[in-house]
């Protein structure tokens, strides 16, 4: 199975329960961001800029916890942000899944291998020991690491953290190879962290799965090797999704980086070429969400958007109408449910109801749409049960030999000019002189070998 047979049974059996009472709209996943806070500034994100009056707050965790009673979603995917940055992310785990829900913990991947060193020293055992061996071995913890896991494992008081559970996913976001994704996250050095953490995460035990939006200038055979890699890394799953030129992404890419968003964001046609082989990446990998979604991307069929299966909740209440577009906040999940005009919002045969949404192919608007059947046709049913009930793919054998760390971005990227401009400005100032180039200076590639975080 693609899903373990747990989790499977009880999204199934939320949704069944709810057609059998007719209900009209119900969540299926909720969003959750307890803050806006990130380390990272990543190209395509507008978040933190639309939020930036409220980068200091976060959500109280009995909030938190409340809001995902208040919609009652199976599954839970905590965002924001870096939700590893939220002060109280291992109790809201715990707490979540005193609730019974399944959680995606959408991280960025920096400070995983953080958390999970924590783990490894609040539940220090004797069998764990063999594991901590193999993480210095194949330097993914590094030998004073090592130590300081074993010492506090010995002296220190169990605390709340993260630990492996089939109920809880990593879920790390990665947009390409090392060089592309270096690009986009606008820093050197992230993929090879996230990379590590992967593997760390494997090695311990815990459910990993990868998160990766496609962007113009996205290569689509580098996506297949991105995840022939992810494949032989032992990755659980994949979720796939077109960038989409929402207002404050557009807005934080012509301020911030001088650049036309309609040269880095996805059309409807160019999401359909983009998207031409997922159905055959289906087939070869764990890709999550349901077919009859990838028909969607694939351009074979029309879905209509159904936005508030996947509801997000943030600092400033309930967003609607969805997770990119923001029209109000609502102080419950039931009062937006109400109060929003459904039918003014998405694309209906080709025509989108709102200009905003007309390049929408998002998954959080439109692969819930596959599973509750919103435009159903004959012998959908039977292919999301056979999807996700056939034997999953096998990892990929030949995974290794991706060129995975292909190259670094510092000095290439997005940010690269500006930089380079506000450099000749300082050295300018300072009667310095610079370089008049407008580019950065060269610099050495890394190595192979990864760091210990």
């Amino acid at each position: 199975m693609r899903f373990p047979l747990a989790l499977t049974a009880k999204i199934a059996g939320h949704i069944i329960k709810h057609k059998a009472r007719r209900t009209p709209k119900f969540a299926l996943v909720l969003q959750l961001e307890p803050l806006h806070t990130c380390n990272l500034t990543c190209t395509g994100c507008g978040r933190i800029r639309e939020y930036s009056t409220n980068l200091k707050d976060m959500i109280p965790l009995e909030k938190c916890l409340a809001a995902a009673s208040d919609c009652d979603a199976p599954m839970v995917s905590i965002c924001g942000g870096e939700p590893l940055i939220y002060p109280k992310i291992e109790e809201l785990v715990a707490g979540l899944r005193a609730q019974g829900r399944i959680i995606y913990i959408c991280t960025n991947g920096v400070f995983m291998r953080k958390k999970m060193r924590e783990y490894m020293a609040a539940h220090w055992s004797r069998e764990m020991d063999h594991k901590l061996q193999r993480l210095v071995q194949e330097e993914l913890v590094s030998t004073k690491e090592a130590e300081q896991i074993r010492n506090a494992g010995e002296t220190a008081p169990a605390k709340a953290t993260i630990q492996p559970s089939q109920w809880i996913y990593w879920n790390v976001h990665i947009d390409g190879l090392e060089y592309t994704h270096d690009l986009i996250v606008e820093r050197e050095g992230v993929f090879r962290e996230c990379v590590a953490a992967i593997q760390m995460a494997k090695i311990l035990g815990y459910q990993v799965a990868t998160n990766t939006t496609v962007y113009k200038e996205t290569d689509v055979q580098e996506l297949e090797e991105m995840f022939k890699f992810l494949s032989g890394l032992g990755c659980d799953g994949h979720t796939i999704s077109p960038g989409y030129d929402y207002d404050a992404a557009k807005k934080d890419m012509a301020k911030r980086l001088g650049k036309d968003p309609k040269d880095f964001f996805l059309t409807r046609d160019l999401t359909r070429q983009k998207f031409k082989d997922i159905q055959r990446w289906g087939e070869r990998f764990t890709i999550f969400g349901t077919p009859v979604y990838q028909e969607f991307l694939a351009g074979k069929r029309e879905l209509t958007c159904t936005a508030w299966a996947i509801p997000t909740y943030n600092v400033r209440g309930w967003k609607a109408p969805c997770y990119l577009m923001t029209d109000g906040h609502y102080p419950s999940y039931r009062e937006m449910l109400e109060k929003v005009a459904w039918d003014k919002y998405g694309v209906v045969n080709g025509v989108a109801r709102d200009p905003r949404c007309e390049n929408c192919m998002v998954h959080c608007g439109y692969d819930p749409s596959g599973a509750l059947g919103t435009n159903y046709q004959r012998g959908d049913n039977w292919k999301n049960f056979r999807y996700n009930f056939w034997p999953k793919p096998q990892p990929c054998a030949d995974g290794h030999k991706v060129d995975a760390f292909n190259g670094v971005s510092v000095g290439k990227g997005h940010l690269a000019e500006a930089k380079a401009a506000l450099r000749n400005d300082a050295a300018a100032n300072s009667g310095e002189g610079g370089c008049s180039t407008g580019h950065s200076p060269p610099t050495k590639p890394l190595t192979a070998k990864i760091a210990p975080n």
